[in-house]
């Protein structure tokens, strides 16, 4: 280019480059890389492409800008203001060329990559570079001179206006090819899809004309419990609609080795737990979109993820050989198919991707855990628990990655619990035990009113008390070990029935009434043996991934899943849930999983990226590991029994005994309450 060219600097980017005069924005920003938006391929008709000029000095560019610097407002885009409307001070690129130097920002709205806030609480951005997309080519028409198929023209007219190299059609669109191209008067829209650069694009559907429709994909988690799915806009990556619901395998057993016995023992169990997963994913599809008003042919792409046993089932795989070691996965490495062999009814064409499992009991709802919270780019040590019926534990830093599960069972989510459930209106999800009285107050879902303010019992008419979540039996525990009401063994201390009536005799042991109604919610002796249980199970694992990695402490502690976003740092602490860190480096992200699936689904990189970390990490199996056991007894007394917890004794001081008081006195003044 010659030095009298046009100078186009784009902002944020900050790229420039020379150009003949009258060289429209659109094609400069292509030729730059630049990331600028466009579905009509510069013709003036979806308005992706949108710029903000700037005039003035620029001495940081050696740019005089003026607004001749660009040509003169067009037709096209006075239509396009007219038709659907354009701010002030913005440009079509398309439209506009360079006649002079000039400075063009690209606003976020106009770019391809844009990123996207995630509302949570770590407000992490993510970046979008979706793989299904519109792109509108004008086709030629048959000419008898130059015999071609419409297909290799429409093949040609994609590599000519939209650079995309082999293309692969659906024999399903054959039929309708021909009249889509005449009713469209040879100008059509097509949805393409590509994953790679480098890879054949897919050709999933082709609409007569211009058409700007929103396409949708699918983020689902299928957790052991419960089953999350999030309808997702390809155009901006936000959430349309959310929708969980009950894993209908609970009814072939409540944690993974006993569904993986159910395939054993009952011959086809396993295809009759495929069957049921996926009738459940498709209900819960049916459902998100009733609740974001779309049809299910909008949806294109979908990411699943799962535990490995989930994850067979999901695919139709029996799930046997992980029941017993050396627990071998059937597949591994990402699989991509089409969504309808899921049983999920989207449009005909659309794609179903499930990311990579790390190994026999580490799934791809832990890659998606670790893409959400990238702990390998991180130089702190960071602990990653994704808290669910079977525990999935990362643990490590930008150099190194280990990861094992955790057999927690399904009390942390209120099952196996006296008066336990799942977390629904009317259940105890958080509870406050006074240390000199014993007398407890709580929360329930639904009300944001104490049990011991006058206003809850109006604040509860639509609910009632009707159980105890996991959340709520996790601080009930962890209260009535702060008050000194069980021992640091678990055992409820039957001799404090004298000072308060809510230590209640339970046959040879005692209970603590947390509510007296109809149903009363008790604190049995056997549901605090269930959290010991559970919690002790939690604690070996990541405690044996430190031992691996040779470390005594770590920087950080992330609780994952629906559940762990519901857990205090406090109360997780002093039940002994986790190794001792400082609290407030310990962090609830809610349901990672489903946040990595949808990090995924957005961007097309990142599949690439956590298919390449989930290769370098290091698996330890625990149930062959030794220390596991060693670590799993200590782990039984609360918070431990051999850890010193320096951390969490910065903030309270665990009563040793009834005959020590003073310890009591000395946790009232020093705890800090919620």
């Amino acid at each position: 280019m010659s030095a009298k060219d046009p100078l186009v600097v784009f902002t944020p980017s900050g790229r420039r480059g020379r150009f003949p005069r009258a060289t429209p924005l659109l094609e400069a920003a292509r030729s730059l890389g630049v990331d600028l938006d466009t579905v009509c391929g510069g013709r003036g008709i979806c308005g992706r492409c949108q710029v903000v000029p700037s005039y003035g000095e620029f001495p940081k560019h050696g740019i005089h800008a003026t607004p001749s610097s660009l040509s003169d407002w067009n037709a096209v885009e006075e239509r396009y203001r007219s038709k659907r409307g354009l701010a002030d001070g913005r440009r079509l690129g398309c439209q506009a060329a360079a006649l002079a130097d000039i400075v063009v920002d690209v606003p976020p709205e106009s770019q391809v990559h844009r990123q996207v806030v995630r509302k949570s609480a770590d407000q992490r951005q993510l970046n979008l570079d979706v793989a299904t997309r519109l792109r509108f080519v004008a086709v030629d028409e048959p000419d008898m001179h130059k015999p071609s198929s419409d297909t290799e023209r429409l093949e040609r007219a994609l590599r000519d206006q939209w650079r995309i190299g082999q293309v692969r059609i659906s024999h399903r669109l054959l039929p309708r090819l021909q009249e889509t191209l005449r009713t469209g008067g040879w100008q059509v829209t097509c949805v393409v899809q590509e994953f790679a650069e480098g890879e054949p694009v897919r050709l999933l559907d082709v609409w007569p004309g211009y058409r700007e429709e929103d396409l949708f994909g699918l983020a689902i988690d299928v957790g052991s419990t419960t089953i999350a799915c999030h309808l997702t806009s390809l155009k901006d990556g936000q959430v349309r609609a959310a929708t969980g619901i009950m894993n209908p395998q609970i009814r072939f057993g409540e944690d993974l080795m006993s569904r993986v016995s159910y395939a054993m023992m009952n011959e086809g169990g396993a295809e009759e737990m495929t069957q049921a997963v996926r009738e459940a994913l498709d209900s819960a599809v049916g459902s998100a979109c009733a609740e974001a008003g779309i049809e299910r042919r909008a949806i294109f792409e979908s990411v699943l993820v799962g535990n490995p046993v989930m994850h067979h089932l999901l695919l139709g795989i029996d799930p046997v050989e992980l029941g017993g070691a050396p627990f071998a996965l059937a597949v591994g490495r990402p699989v991509e198919l089409r969504a309808v062999h899921l049983g999920l009814s989207l449009h005909p064409e659309a794609r179903a991707w499930l990311l990579p499992c790390v190994a026999g009991h580490v799934g791809a709802d832990a890659a998606a855990v670790v893409l959400s919270e990238a702990p390998y780019r991180s130089e702190s040590t960071t602990l990653v628990i994704d808290v669910g019926t079977n525990a999935e534990i990362v643990l490590g830093n930008r150099d190194r990655l280990l990861a094992c599960s955790s057999p927690t069972g399904p009390a942390f989510e209120g099952a196996q619990i006296s008066a336990g459930q799942r977390a629904a209106p009317g259940a105890i999800e958080r509870v406050r035990i006074d240390p000199d009285t014993l007398e407890a107050r709580f929360r329930v879902i639904g009300s944001k009113t104490w049990s011991d303010e006058p206003a809850f019992p109006e604040s509860i008419l639509a609910t009632g008390v009707t159980g105890i979540c996991g959340s709520g039996i996790i601080e009930s525990v962890s209260e009535m070990r702060m008050a000194g009401i069980i021992s640091e063994d678990g055992r409820i201390d039957g001799t404090l029935a004298s000072r308060s009536t809510r230590i209640r005799e339970d046959g040879r042991t005692h209970s603590y009434l947390l509510h007296a109604g109809d149903p009363s919610v008790l604190i049995t002796q056997n549901d605090v043996r269930a959290i010991q249980l559970a919690k002790a199970a939690l604690y070996a694992g990541a405690r044996l991934l430190m031992d691996h990695l040779e470390i005594e402490e770590v920087d950080r502690v992330v609780l994952a899943g629906a559940f762990g976003a519901h857990i205090s740092p406090l109360h997780a602490a002093v039940l002994g849930m986790i190794p001792d860190c400082r609290l407030e480096n310990v962090v609830s992200v809610g349901n990672a999983a489903g946040t990595g699936a949808r990090i995924a689904l957005v961007n097309r990189g990142a599949r690439r990226e956590i298919e390449s970390v989930v290769r370098s990490i290091e698996k330890i199996e625990t149930a062959v590991e030794p220390r596991f056991q060693e670590h799993f007894v200590a782990a039984m007394a609360i918070p431990h029994k051999t850890a010193s917890y320096p951390h969490l004794r910065e903030h309270i001081d665990l009563p040793r005994s009834r005959t020590q008081p003073e310890s009591r006195s000395r946790q009232r003044r020093r705890r800090r309450r919620a």
